[in-house]
């Protein structure tokens, strides 16, 4: 006789239904910054690409835009809130310590049921969300999952650091994963595979110098960019090629690369590096500027919406984050 859950791994798999996105009410431009800080608008498009961000208003919580993307991906999915069965907010800038604010979330959308919880993983966050749904997916244990990632980064910012202050914004993306029984994700539709991976030991890279286990206070944003750059490209091949040998593709094969958005210049030269081509590169970071755990989705939600991405496409996400974390999605849309 078979093992009944490994016959249900091998049989559900995956597959994207809707995607999803909200940004805050308020637009901050390179030349609105410059007024407050020592920079300009060349600076900044210059080192990072990046013309603008969206900055949350005081009652624009991250629930608050998960919430609103959460709406948006259920409408384009098509499906109701009260057939999800698990809801995962990947963010690093929850309403409150506790309780998750995935469960804030299933609130407001009138779920009564299933399960709902946070996940941690800084700008890798959404990719580790996306994997550990699949994972529930597969098993049987649950059928459809909102995935979210929203940040309200404006937050954690020393505003008188123009070293990272220029670099992130506040934003939410989401996308509703459904199991679909049989066939296969490689030809059929679904998430083919994921790679994460962390090493705590670059925790002074890229960390935020607070926190309630520690001095009890919110804290900054501290960065030491250059390093974070150097080691960002060797760490995003690492995780796609990875996701290249197991499924035996190579960069040609893929339709769309859809990268964290963090700095134009580490897209570009991980691109290069992979052997992406340039046309198959979707960047948004010009408009929404770094928004960590959010950007993939938000990333997404911009590449369908303006039909880009379609239905059949073989689209590989990527993600580095603070930790440091970094991990990779091959999907069939």
């Amino acid at each position: 006789m078979g093992n009944r859950l490994t016959e249900t791994n091998l049989r559900w798999r995956a597959v994207v239904r809707g995607v999803g996105a909200y940004l805050p009410h308020r637009c901050m431009s390179n030349a609105e910054l410059a007024a407050t800080v020592e920079t300009s608008d060349e600076w900044i498009v210059q080192r990072t690409g990046i013309t603008q961000r969206y900055i949350a208003a005081p009652d624009e919580t991250t629930s608050v835009l998960a919430t609103h993307a959460a709406r948006a991906a259920l409408s384009n999915a098509g499906v109701d809130a009260n057939d999800i069965d698990l809801v995962i907010v990947a963010t690093s800038t929850p309403d409150y310590t506790f309780p998750a604010t995935a469960t804030q979330v299933q609130a407001a959308l009138g779920i009564r049921h299933g399960a709902a919880f946070d996940l941690q993983a800084v700008c890798s966050g959404f990719v580790f969300a996306l994997a550990t749904a699949e994972k529930f997916i597969r098993s049987g244990s649950h059928r459809r999952v909102l995935v979210i990632g929203a940040e309200t980064f404006s937050r954690l910012l020393d505003w008188t650091d123009r070293t990272t202050c220029v670099l992130f914004g506040d934003g939410a993306g989401a996308v509703v994963l459904e199991g679909e029984d049989g066939g296969n994700a490689f030809k059929d539709g679904g998430i083919i595979s994921t790679h994460l991976r962390s090493d705590g030991r670059f925790r002074d890279k890229l960390f935020v110098d607070g926190g309630p286990g520690s001095n009890g206070m919110t804290g900054h944003l501290r960065m030491e960019g250059r390093d974070v750059f150097r080691h960002a490209v060797g760490m995003i091949e690492d995780v796609v090629t990875a996701a290249f040998a197991e499924s035996g593709i190579t960069a040609d094969d893929l339709d769309w690369f859809v990268p964290h958005q963090a700095n134009r210049r580490i897209i570009d030269a991980s691109a290069v590096k992979l052997g992406v081509a340039p046309s198959k590169v979707v960047a948004t970071v010009q408009l929404h500027a770094n928004t960590s755990a959010a950007s993939i989705p938000l990333a997404l939600a911009t590449a369908c919406g303006d039909g880009r991405i379609k239905k059949g496409n073989l689209v590989m996400l990527e993600a580095m984050g603070g930790g440091f974390t970094w991990g990779s999605a091959l999907v069939r849309w």
